[in-house]
Protein backbone atom coordinates (compact mmCIF):
# COMPACT_ATOMS: atom_id res chain seq x y z
CA UNK A 1 0.00 0.00 0.00
CA UNK A 2 1.61 3.29 -0.96
CA UNK A 3 2.80 5.55 1.68
CA UNK A 4 0.68 8.77 3.00
CA UNK A 5 3.55 10.35 4.97
CA UNK A 6 5.22 13.40 3.45
CA UNK A 7 8.45 12.93 4.62
CA UNK A 8 10.42 14.03 1.64
CA UNK A 9 8.82 17.69 1.25
CA UNK A 10 6.84 16.36 -1.38
CA UNK A 11 3.18 16.20 -1.08
CA UNK A 12 1.51 12.48 0.24
CA UNK A 13 -0.15 10.11 -2.35
CA UNK A 14 -3.79 10.80 -3.65
CA UNK A 15 -5.83 7.80 -1.35
CA UNK A 16 -7.65 5.86 -3.65
CA UNK A 17 -11.18 6.33 -1.60
CA UNK A 18 -11.50 8.71 1.81
CA UNK A 19 -14.71 7.60 3.18
CA UNK A 20 -17.20 10.65 5.15
CA UNK A 21 -18.28 9.14 8.35
CA UNK A 22 -17.73 6.45 9.88
CA UNK A 23 -21.24 4.65 11.50
CA UNK A 24 -21.27 1.24 10.92
CA UNK A 25 -21.56 0.89 7.30
CA UNK A 26 -18.19 3.08 6.65
CA UNK A 27 -17.16 0.74 9.17
CA UNK A 28 -17.23 -2.18 7.63
CA UNK A 29 -15.89 -0.64 4.98
CA UNK A 30 -12.54 0.49 6.59
CA UNK A 31 -12.34 -2.87 8.00
CA UNK A 32 -12.49 -4.73 4.73
CA UNK A 33 -10.29 -1.77 3.13
CA UNK A 34 -7.71 -3.22 5.75
CA UNK A 35 -7.21 -6.31 4.19
CA UNK A 36 -6.81 -4.63 0.59
CA UNK A 37 -3.53 -4.59 -0.15
CA UNK A 38 -4.16 -2.37 -3.22
CA UNK A 39 -6.53 0.23 -1.77
CA UNK A 40 -5.15 2.83 -0.02
CA UNK A 41 -8.27 4.37 2.61
CA UNK A 42 -8.85 6.96 5.07
CA UNK A 43 -11.95 7.45 7.28
CA UNK A 44 -12.86 10.83 8.77
CA UNK A 45 -15.13 11.41 11.23
CA UNK A 46 -16.18 14.86 13.11
CA UNK A 47 -16.95 12.53 16.35
CA UNK A 48 -14.55 11.95 18.97
CA UNK A 49 -15.12 8.52 19.11
CA UNK A 50 -17.79 6.24 17.72
CA UNK A 51 -20.76 5.67 19.11
CA UNK A 52 -24.06 3.94 17.60
CA UNK A 53 -27.11 5.43 18.60
CA UNK A 54 -26.42 5.96 22.24
CA UNK A 55 -30.00 7.15 23.12
CA UNK A 56 -31.57 4.06 22.30
CA UNK A 57 -29.12 1.32 24.03
CA UNK A 58 -32.01 0.86 26.61
CA UNK A 59 -31.47 -2.81 28.96
CA UNK A 60 -32.63 -5.66 27.52
CA UNK A 61 -33.18 -4.08 23.79
CA UNK A 62 -31.04 -6.61 21.26
CA UNK A 63 -30.36 -6.46 17.34
CA UNK A 64 -32.97 -7.51 14.97
CA UNK A 65 -30.50 -8.84 13.35
CA UNK A 66 -28.39 -12.54 13.75
CA UNK A 67 -24.26 -11.83 14.52
CA UNK A 68 -23.34 -12.73 11.56
CA UNK A 69 -24.66 -9.32 10.52
CA UNK A 70 -21.40 -7.92 11.49
CA UNK A 71 -18.45 -5.46 9.72
CA UNK A 72 -17.31 -8.64 7.58
CA UNK A 73 -18.54 -11.75 7.93
CA UNK A 74 -20.85 -12.14 5.41
CA UNK A 75 -18.71 -11.16 2.90
CA UNK A 76 -15.16 -12.39 4.63
CA UNK A 77 -15.74 -15.04 7.34
CA UNK A 78 -11.67 -15.20 7.91
CA UNK A 79 -11.73 -11.47 8.34
CA UNK A 80 -9.58 -10.46 11.85
CA UNK A 81 -12.75 -7.65 12.30
CA UNK A 82 -15.27 -10.49 12.81
CA UNK A 83 -17.59 -10.70 15.78
CA UNK A 84 -16.59 -13.99 16.75
CA UNK A 85 -12.71 -12.83 17.20
CA UNK A 86 -14.02 -9.34 18.87
CA UNK A 87 -15.68 -12.33 21.48
CA UNK A 88 -12.12 -13.93 21.03
CA UNK A 89 -10.19 -10.92 21.72
CA UNK A 90 -12.53 -9.74 25.02
CA UNK A 91 -12.33 -13.17 26.20
CA UNK A 92 -16.05 -13.89 26.09
CA UNK A 93 -16.75 -16.95 23.48
CA UNK A 94 -17.73 -19.21 26.08
CA UNK A 95 -20.44 -17.28 27.07
CA UNK A 96 -21.55 -16.15 24.37
CA UNK A 97 -21.66 -20.11 22.96
CA UNK A 98 -23.34 -21.13 25.86
CA UNK A 99 -25.98 -18.03 25.54
CA UNK A 100 -27.14 -19.56 22.41
CA UNK A 101 -28.72 -16.21 21.14
CA UNK A 102 -28.42 -15.29 17.28
CA UNK A 103 -29.52 -11.58 18.23
CA UNK A 104 -26.88 -9.38 20.07
CA UNK A 105 -27.35 -7.10 22.90
CA UNK A 106 -27.59 -3.61 21.46
CA UNK A 107 -24.60 -2.58 23.75
CA UNK A 108 -22.52 -5.26 22.80
CA UNK A 109 -22.84 -4.43 18.90
CA UNK A 110 -22.19 -0.89 19.71
CA UNK A 111 -19.06 -2.11 22.22
CA UNK A 112 -17.78 -4.31 18.63
CA UNK A 113 -17.59 -1.62 16.50
CA UNK A 114 -16.08 0.57 18.66
CA UNK A 115 -13.72 -2.36 19.31
CA UNK A 116 -12.87 -1.96 15.94
CA UNK A 117 -13.09 1.39 15.21
CA UNK A 118 -10.62 2.15 17.89
CA UNK A 119 -8.39 -0.52 16.11
CA UNK A 120 -8.81 0.10 12.75
CA UNK A 121 -5.56 2.13 11.23
CA UNK A 122 -7.40 3.95 8.63
CA UNK A 123 -9.85 5.65 11.23
CA UNK A 124 -9.63 8.61 12.19
CA UNK A 125 -11.93 11.04 14.71
CA UNK A 126 -12.33 14.40 15.72
CA UNK A 127 -11.80 15.25 12.08
CA UNK A 128 -14.76 17.27 10.86
CA UNK A 129 -15.19 17.55 7.09
CA UNK A 130 -15.99 20.62 6.39
CA UNK A 131 -16.12 20.81 2.26
CA UNK A 132 -15.30 18.45 -0.50
CA UNK A 133 -13.91 20.14 -4.09
CA UNK A 134 -13.28 18.52 -7.49
CA UNK A 135 -9.92 19.46 -8.73
CA UNK A 136 -10.61 19.13 -12.20
CA UNK A 137 -6.64 19.22 -13.06
CA UNK A 138 -5.56 16.64 -10.84
CA UNK A 139 -8.79 14.87 -11.51
CA UNK A 140 -8.73 14.33 -7.86
CA UNK A 141 -11.23 15.08 -5.00
CA UNK A 142 -10.17 17.57 -2.43
CA UNK A 143 -11.37 16.65 0.91
CA UNK A 144 -11.07 19.35 3.76
CA UNK A 145 -10.82 18.78 7.25
CA UNK A 146 -9.55 19.75 10.72
CA UNK A 147 -7.02 21.85 9.05
CA UNK A 148 -5.78 19.61 6.59
CA UNK A 149 -6.74 18.79 2.83
CA UNK A 150 -6.95 15.08 1.87
CA UNK A 151 -6.90 14.42 -1.77
CA UNK A 152 -8.45 10.85 -3.23
CA UNK A 153 -9.81 9.52 -6.40
CA UNK A 154 -13.07 8.10 -5.02
CA UNK A 155 -15.41 9.55 -2.19
CA UNK A 156 -17.94 7.32 -0.22
CA UNK A 157 -20.52 8.90 1.88
CA UNK A 158 -21.77 7.33 4.91
CA UNK A 159 -23.09 10.29 6.95
CA UNK A 160 -25.76 8.46 8.54
CA UNK A 161 -29.13 9.28 8.64
CA UNK A 162 -31.01 12.49 10.59
CA UNK A 163 -33.97 12.24 13.51
CA UNK A 164 -37.13 12.71 11.64
CA UNK A 165 -39.77 15.03 13.49
CA UNK A 166 -43.40 15.33 12.05
CA UNK A 167 -44.34 18.57 10.94
CA UNK A 168 -47.15 18.89 13.03
CA UNK A 169 -44.85 19.07 15.98
CA UNK A 170 -43.01 22.00 14.68
CA UNK A 171 -44.45 24.53 17.12
CA UNK A 172 -42.63 22.67 19.90
CA UNK A 173 -39.46 22.12 17.87
CA UNK A 174 -37.71 23.02 21.11
CA UNK A 175 -39.85 22.69 23.93
CA UNK A 176 -37.51 20.65 26.67
CA UNK A 177 -41.18 17.75 27.06
CA UNK A 178 -40.15 16.55 23.47
CA UNK A 179 -37.22 14.68 22.54
CA UNK A 180 -36.75 12.51 19.90
CA UNK A 181 -36.15 8.44 20.71
CA UNK A 182 -32.53 9.30 19.29
CA UNK A 183 -31.92 11.11 22.63
CA UNK A 184 -34.38 9.23 24.86
CA UNK A 185 -31.51 7.73 26.87
CA UNK A 186 -30.17 11.02 27.56
CA UNK A 187 -32.78 13.27 28.11
CA UNK A 188 -34.89 10.25 29.99
CA UNK A 189 -34.70 12.11 33.04
CA UNK A 190 -36.70 15.34 31.98
CA UNK A 191 -39.61 12.76 31.68
CA UNK A 192 -39.31 12.22 35.76
CA UNK A 193 -41.55 15.36 36.41
CA UNK A 194 -44.21 14.15 33.94
CA UNK A 195 -47.66 12.15 35.09
CA UNK A 196 -48.95 11.61 31.55
CA UNK A 197 -46.59 10.56 28.54
CA UNK A 198 -46.94 9.87 25.38
CA UNK A 199 -44.78 7.86 22.35
CA UNK A 200 -45.73 8.59 18.91
CA UNK A 201 -44.35 5.97 16.41
CA UNK A 202 -44.77 2.16 16.09
CA UNK A 203 -41.74 0.72 14.89
CA UNK A 204 -38.85 -0.62 16.82
CA UNK A 205 -37.89 2.20 18.80
CA UNK A 206 -41.39 2.89 19.40
CA UNK A 207 -41.82 -0.52 21.23
CA UNK A 208 -38.43 0.08 23.13
CA UNK A 209 -38.90 3.20 24.39
CA UNK A 210 -42.84 2.43 25.35
CA UNK A 211 -41.77 -1.05 26.92
CA UNK A 212 -38.69 0.94 28.71
CA UNK A 213 -41.39 3.53 30.18
CA UNK A 214 -43.65 0.52 31.49
CA UNK A 215 -40.71 -1.07 33.27
CA UNK A 216 -39.57 1.85 35.15
CA UNK A 217 -43.08 3.87 35.74
CA UNK A 218 -44.51 1.09 36.93
CA UNK A 219 -47.02 1.74 39.66
CA UNK A 220 -46.09 5.18 40.08
CA UNK A 221 -49.87 6.25 38.85
CA UNK A 222 -47.96 8.10 35.30
CA UNK A 223 -50.34 7.73 32.39
CA UNK A 224 -48.52 5.95 29.64
CA UNK A 225 -49.76 6.25 26.09
CA UNK A 226 -48.83 4.60 22.70
CA UNK A 227 -50.27 6.48 19.76
CA UNK A 228 -49.54 5.72 15.74
CA UNK A 229 -50.61 6.75 12.18
CA UNK A 230 -50.19 2.86 11.59
CA UNK A 231 -53.91 0.80 11.68
CA UNK A 232 -52.52 -2.00 13.88
CA UNK A 233 -49.53 -2.32 16.02
CA UNK A 234 -48.44 -5.18 13.60
CA UNK A 235 -44.72 -6.89 14.22
CA UNK A 236 -42.06 -6.81 11.70
CA UNK A 237 -41.73 -9.44 9.05
CA UNK A 238 -39.50 -12.46 10.17
CA UNK A 239 -40.00 -15.29 8.56
CA UNK A 240 -37.31 -17.01 6.01
CA UNK A 241 -38.52 -16.38 2.78
CA UNK A 242 -40.04 -12.87 3.71
CA UNK A 243 -36.06 -12.21 4.73
CA UNK A 244 -35.45 -12.69 1.43
CA UNK A 245 -36.12 -9.32 0.64
CA UNK A 246 -32.34 -8.36 2.03
CA UNK A 247 -31.18 -10.20 -0.10
CA UNK A 248 -28.81 -9.10 -3.04
CA UNK A 249 -31.16 -10.47 -5.44
CA UNK A 250 -34.13 -8.74 -4.22
CA UNK A 251 -31.99 -5.43 -4.26
CA UNK A 252 -30.74 -5.83 -7.94
CA UNK A 253 -34.60 -7.01 -8.57
CA UNK A 254 -35.72 -3.81 -6.95
CA UNK A 255 -33.07 -1.12 -8.42
CA UNK A 256 -34.48 -2.56 -12.11
CA UNK A 257 -38.47 -1.22 -11.42
CA UNK A 258 -39.28 2.16 -12.22
CA UNK A 259 -38.80 4.71 -10.40
CA UNK A 260 -42.62 5.84 -10.01
CA UNK A 261 -42.82 1.65 -8.92
CA UNK A 262 -39.95 2.29 -6.29
CA UNK A 263 -41.54 5.14 -4.34
CA UNK A 264 -45.02 3.34 -4.09
CA UNK A 265 -42.81 -0.08 -2.79
CA UNK A 266 -41.42 1.58 -0.23
CA UNK A 267 -44.36 3.09 1.97
CA UNK A 268 -46.03 -0.46 1.40
CA UNK A 269 -43.36 -2.43 2.62
CA UNK A 270 -43.38 -0.99 5.91
CA UNK A 271 -43.65 -4.22 7.90
CA UNK A 272 -40.24 -5.09 6.69
CA UNK A 273 -38.32 -2.27 8.21
CA UNK A 274 -40.72 -0.03 10.22
CA UNK A 275 -42.37 -2.61 12.41
CA UNK A 276 -41.16 -3.96 15.27
CA UNK A 277 -40.16 -7.20 16.81
CA UNK A 278 -42.71 -9.56 17.52
CA UNK A 279 -40.46 -10.47 20.32
CA UNK A 280 -40.76 -7.29 21.85
CA UNK A 281 -44.80 -6.80 21.33
CA UNK A 282 -44.89 -9.89 23.27
CA UNK A 283 -42.79 -8.61 26.17
CA UNK A 284 -45.11 -5.64 26.22
CA UNK A 285 -48.35 -7.60 26.27
CA UNK A 286 -46.71 -9.77 29.04
CA UNK A 287 -45.46 -6.93 31.17
CA UNK A 288 -49.23 -5.52 31.19
CA UNK A 289 -50.63 -8.27 31.84
CA UNK A 290 -49.03 -9.32 34.83
CA UNK A 291 -49.00 -6.14 36.19
CA UNK A 292 -53.29 -5.98 35.87
CA UNK A 293 -53.06 -9.55 37.63
CA UNK A 294 -56.13 -9.09 40.36
CA UNK A 295 -57.89 -5.97 38.81
CA UNK A 296 -59.67 -5.52 35.74
CA UNK A 297 -57.57 -3.86 32.35
CA UNK A 298 -59.55 -0.46 32.36
CA UNK A 299 -57.76 -0.21 36.42
CA UNK A 300 -54.17 0.64 34.35
CA UNK A 301 -53.17 3.97 33.22
CA UNK A 302 -51.91 2.85 29.61
CA UNK A 303 -53.38 3.60 25.96
CA UNK A 304 -52.45 2.27 22.83
CA UNK A 305 -54.06 4.31 20.07
CA UNK A 306 -53.42 2.95 16.10
CA UNK A 307 -54.50 4.37 13.14
CA UNK A 308 -54.20 7.42 14.80
CA UNK A 309 -52.44 10.65 13.07
CA UNK A 310 -50.96 13.61 15.32
CA UNK A 311 -52.49 16.62 12.97
CA UNK A 312 -51.12 19.46 15.30
CA UNK A 313 -49.59 20.12 18.13
CA UNK A 314 -48.92 23.19 20.71
CA UNK A 315 -48.66 24.41 24.07
CA UNK A 316 -51.55 24.26 25.86
CA UNK A 317 -53.01 27.08 27.57
CA UNK A 318 -53.20 25.48 31.35
CA UNK A 319 -50.06 24.20 30.70
CA UNK A 320 -48.55 21.10 29.27
CA UNK A 321 -49.38 19.74 25.28
CA UNK A 322 -52.34 19.24 23.30
CA UNK A 323 -51.97 17.06 20.36
CA UNK A 324 -54.73 16.85 17.63
CA UNK A 325 -54.99 13.58 16.12
CA UNK A 326 -57.19 12.24 13.33
CA UNK A 327 -58.59 8.35 13.59
CA UNK A 328 -57.73 7.36 10.35
CA UNK A 329 -60.59 4.77 9.50
CA UNK A 330 -63.26 6.69 11.07
CA UNK A 331 -62.05 10.32 10.27
CA UNK A 332 -63.41 11.48 13.82
CA UNK A 333 -61.28 13.66 15.65
CA UNK A 334 -60.29 14.37 19.58
CA UNK A 335 -57.79 15.88 20.98
CA UNK A 336 -54.76 14.58 23.85
CA UNK A 337 -53.83 16.48 26.44
CA UNK A 338 -50.11 15.31 27.70
CA UNK A 339 -47.00 16.19 30.15
CA UNK A 340 -44.05 14.98 27.51
CA UNK A 341 -44.08 13.51 23.93
CA UNK A 342 -41.25 11.43 22.82
CA UNK A 343 -41.12 10.95 18.97
CA UNK A 344 -39.89 7.71 17.52
CA UNK A 345 -40.34 8.56 13.89
CA UNK A 346 -37.81 7.45 12.33
CA UNK A 347 -34.53 8.55 10.51
CA UNK A 348 -33.95 9.88 7.20
CA UNK A 349 -31.21 10.62 4.75
CA UNK A 350 -29.56 13.95 4.21
CA UNK A 351 -27.31 15.84 2.15
CA UNK A 352 -24.27 16.49 4.04
CA UNK A 353 -22.92 20.62 4.03
CA UNK A 354 -20.11 19.42 3.11
CA UNK A 355 -20.94 18.79 -0.26
CA UNK A 356 -21.92 21.81 -1.63
CA UNK A 357 -19.31 22.95 -3.33
CA UNK A 358 -19.44 20.14 -5.75
CA UNK A 359 -23.36 20.22 -5.49
CA UNK A 360 -23.73 21.16 -9.62
CA UNK A 361 -21.96 18.54 -10.37
CA UNK A 362 -24.33 16.27 -9.31
CA UNK A 363 -26.78 14.87 -11.30
CA UNK A 364 -29.97 14.81 -9.30
CA UNK A 365 -33.21 13.56 -9.95
CA UNK A 366 -36.24 14.88 -10.16
CA UNK A 367 -37.06 14.95 -6.28
CA UNK A 368 -33.54 16.14 -5.63
CA UNK A 369 -31.95 12.45 -4.61
CA UNK A 370 -28.78 10.86 -6.33
CA UNK A 371 -29.12 8.23 -8.87
CA UNK A 372 -27.59 5.37 -7.85
CA UNK A 373 -26.35 2.89 -9.57
CA UNK A 374 -26.38 -0.99 -8.69
CA UNK A 375 -22.53 -0.17 -7.39
CA UNK A 376 -23.93 2.27 -5.05
CA UNK A 377 -21.96 4.98 -7.33
CA UNK A 378 -23.84 7.92 -7.70
CA UNK A 379 -24.35 9.65 -11.25
CA UNK A 380 -22.53 13.19 -12.08
CA UNK A 381 -21.33 15.16 -14.69
CA UNK A 382 -19.02 14.15 -17.40
CA UNK A 383 -16.14 16.29 -15.83
CA UNK A 384 -16.46 14.98 -12.20
CA UNK A 385 -14.47 11.60 -13.01
CA UNK A 386 -14.00 10.49 -9.72
CA UNK A 387 -16.19 8.00 -8.04
CA UNK A 388 -18.69 9.32 -5.31
CA UNK A 389 -20.36 6.57 -3.80
CA UNK A 390 -23.02 6.44 -0.90
CA UNK A 391 -24.03 4.15 1.68
CA UNK A 392 -27.71 4.02 3.71
CA UNK A 393 -28.93 7.37 1.36
CA UNK A 394 -30.38 5.12 -1.45
CA UNK A 395 -33.72 3.84 -0.42
CA UNK A 396 -35.11 5.22 -2.98
CA UNK A 397 -32.99 2.82 -5.45
CA UNK A 398 -32.06 -0.04 -3.67
CA UNK A 399 -35.16 -0.51 -1.37
CA UNK A 400 -35.18 -1.42 2.03
CA UNK A 401 -32.40 -3.88 2.53
CA UNK A 402 -30.38 -0.33 2.22
CA UNK A 403 -30.41 0.65 6.02
CA UNK A 404 -30.65 -3.28 6.84
CA UNK A 405 -26.65 -4.28 8.75
CA UNK A 406 -27.45 -7.38 6.98
CA UNK A 407 -26.45 -5.84 3.89
CA UNK A 408 -23.67 -3.86 4.93
CA UNK A 409 -20.96 -6.02 4.59
CA UNK A 410 -21.55 -7.34 0.96
CA UNK A 411 -22.53 -3.21 0.14
CA UNK A 412 -19.41 -2.30 1.15
CA UNK A 413 -17.58 -5.40 -0.94
CA UNK A 414 -19.78 -3.40 -3.99
CA UNK A 415 -17.35 -0.41 -3.34
CA UNK A 416 -14.30 -1.85 -2.60
CA UNK A 417 -14.33 -4.16 -5.80
CA UNK A 418 -15.14 -1.06 -7.96
CA UNK A 419 -12.99 1.28 -6.57
CA UNK A 420 -10.59 -1.47 -6.69
CA UNK A 421 -11.24 -2.15 -10.04
CA UNK A 422 -11.24 -5.97 -10.13
CA UNK A 423 -12.34 -8.54 -7.74
CA UNK A 424 -11.12 -8.41 -4.37
CA UNK A 425 -14.60 -10.08 -2.83
CA UNK A 426 -15.93 -12.70 -5.05
CA UNK A 427 -19.54 -12.25 -4.53
CA UNK A 428 -22.54 -15.20 -4.52
CA UNK A 429 -23.81 -14.73 -8.18
CA UNK A 430 -27.22 -15.88 -6.02
CA UNK A 431 -28.48 -15.21 -2.49
CA UNK A 432 -32.41 -15.95 -2.47
CA UNK A 433 -34.49 -19.03 -3.24
CA UNK A 434 -37.44 -16.37 -4.30
CA UNK A 435 -37.47 -15.47 -8.13
CA UNK A 436 -38.72 -11.55 -7.48
CA UNK A 437 -38.89 -10.97 -11.36
CA UNK A 438 -41.40 -12.93 -13.71
CA UNK A 439 -39.80 -14.69 -16.76
CA UNK A 440 -38.01 -12.46 -19.35
CA UNK A 441 -41.16 -12.09 -22.12
CA UNK A 442 -41.37 -14.78 -25.06
CA UNK A 443 -39.28 -13.47 -28.14
CA UNK A 444 -40.82 -14.28 -31.72
CA UNK A 445 -41.51 -18.06 -32.49
CA UNK A 446 -38.40 -19.44 -34.16
CA UNK A 447 -39.03 -20.68 -37.51
CA UNK A 448 -38.83 -24.25 -38.58
CA UNK A 449 -35.13 -24.34 -40.01
CA UNK A 450 -35.26 -24.94 -43.75
CA UNK A 451 -32.90 -27.20 -45.01
CA UNK A 452 -31.09 -27.18 -48.15
CA UNK A 453 -31.87 -29.22 -50.99
CA UNK A 454 -29.63 -32.25 -51.75
CA UNK A 455 -27.89 -32.38 -54.97
CA UNK A 456 -29.35 -34.98 -57.48
CA UNK A 457 -28.55 -38.90 -56.63
CA UNK A 458 -27.89 -37.81 -52.76
CA UNK A 459 -31.47 -39.34 -51.65
CA UNK A 460 -31.34 -42.23 -54.03
CA UNK A 461 -27.46 -42.42 -52.56
CA UNK A 462 -29.33 -42.11 -48.44
CA UNK A 463 -31.75 -44.46 -49.29
CA UNK A 464 -29.68 -47.31 -50.41
CA UNK A 465 -27.94 -47.24 -47.25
Amino acid sequence: MTSHDDTAGRPPEPYDLIGVGIGPFNLSLAALADRAETVSALFLDARPEFRWHPGMLVDGARMQVPFLADLVTLVDPTNPWSFLNYLRDQQRLFPFYFGERFQLPRREYDHYCRWAADRLPNCRFGSPVTAVHWDAGQRLYLVHAAGAVHRARHLVLGTGTEPVRPAAFAPLDRHPAVLHSADYLTRRRALDAARDVTVVGSGQSGAEVFLDLLRHRAGDGTRLRWLTRTRAIAPMEYSKLGLEQFTPDYTRYFHGLPADVRDALVPAQWQLHKAASAETLAEIHDHLYERTVGRPIDAEPVEILPGTAVTEAAQGPGGGLELHCRHGDSGRRHLVRTDAVVLATGYRAVRPAALDPIADLIDWDEQGRYRVDLDHRVATRPELTGGLYVQNAELHTHGVGTPDLGLGAHRAAVILNAVAGKTLHPLPHRTAWTTFAPPAAPGPAPQPAVLPRPQEGTERAAASR
